[in-house]
């Protein structure tokens, strides 16, 4: 699958702002084991990051002097910008915050770049496969050039987002690739998210901690799920070989219906489970299919994604029944 990093005889420097995250960590191991790149990463004074040979710095990204202060003091080659408010749910409870948090923060990041004297850094801005929101009828795989219908407050954050990258990169030449990454999942993730707070229920039934009972939302829904290491691997093969100014899905490729993942991570925790809706987890606008066309991605990196969803899930259930039982 393409060669992962570029062998040079120059150390990469690397900053992944909001690498306290569940895709950060990832990142950060990719980015120092996988390419042996000078790595730093941005978290929350709450957050902790232990990836070896990593050094990690709180930041706030709404303070754009603190933005602009520590790109200067690192000025890395490569900025991997994934702060955000990821949470669709939250985003509904409180839509200005995740403006203030994946707009404002993004602009800060953009803007300190600008005020940098000679420093061009390549910047990848992490979007979603949910900013195409509601799709014309009889549409499910969406390419780059699909138009975009965004249906929550976070997918119009994250809209906004890439046309500000767009925009940036035309108006000012600035090196900025944007990704639209589609559902990942994987072991560590929270549990507001619907694989993991799945294998949580799973996990906690499989131990004796709860009634055999999942409470869940909307099962028709079918949706394009890849493994969380295969898109950091995408990230990374993005931050060398994408083009400034394109944006690029980030998927498998395949939808798979929400009732399938349930199934599968039933029939692996092996427990006798009884599955009921529970309407707090049903959401206010729900787009019933989509999956990510990765043709572009393909063609100018050499990506695939290599990890099957059996093995996601049976890991993800793995390190809950772990977590669980200390």
């Amino acid at each position: 699958a393409g060669g992962i990093c570029r062998k040079a005889a120059i150390v990469m420097k690397a900053l992944i702002i909001g690498g306290g995250g569940f895709v950060g960590s990832y990142l950060a191991r990719q980015l120092v084991q996988g390419c042996h790149w000078d790595t730093t990463v941005t978290k929350l004074p709450q957050e902790d990051v232990s990836v070896e040979g990593c050094e990690a710095y709180n930041l706030d990204i709404l303070d754009r002097d603190a933005v602009e202060a520590l790109l200067v003091r690192l000025r890395p080659d490569v900025i991997f910008h994934l702060a955000a408010q990821s949470s669709v749910a939250f985003s509904w409870k409180n839509p200005q915050k995740t403006v203030e948090i994946n707009l404002c923060g993004s602009l800060n990041v953009l803007d300190a770049v600008r005020a940098i004297e000679d420093y061009a850094p390549r910047i990848l801005l992490i979007g979603s496969g949910e900013e195409y929101g509601m799709l014309p009828p009889e549409t499910e795989l969406v390419g780059e050039d699909t138009p975009v219908h965004p249906g929550n407050p976070y997918a119009v954050t994250k809209a906004a987002q890439n046309w500000f990258g767009s925009l940036y990169a035309r108006a000012y030449g600035m090196e900025i690739v944007m990704i639209r990454a589609f559902n990942h999942v994987g072991p560590n993730q929270t549990p507001q998210f619907v694989v993991s707070d799945f294998c949580k229920q799973a996990a906690e039934i499989s131990l004796g901690l709860r009634e055999p009972v999942m409470h869940v939302g909307n099962l028709s829904a079918k949706r394009d799920f890849t493994d969380v290491r295969d898109v950091v691997r995408a990230y990374a093969l993005l931050a060398q070989h994408g083009r400034a100014g394109e944006t690029y899905n980030v998927g498998s490729g395949t939808a798979v219906a929400i009732q399938e993942i349930l199934t599968q991570i039933i029939a692996q925790s092996g427990a006798e489970i009884q599955v009921e809706i529970d309407p707090a987890k049903l959401r206010p606008v729900e787009i019933p299919v989509i999956r990510a066309d990765i043709s572009k991605l393909q063609q100018d990196t050499g990506w695939t994604p290599e990890i099957p969803l059996e093995q996601t899930i049976a890991e993800t259930l793995d390190v809950w029944k772990q977590q669980l039982q200390k």
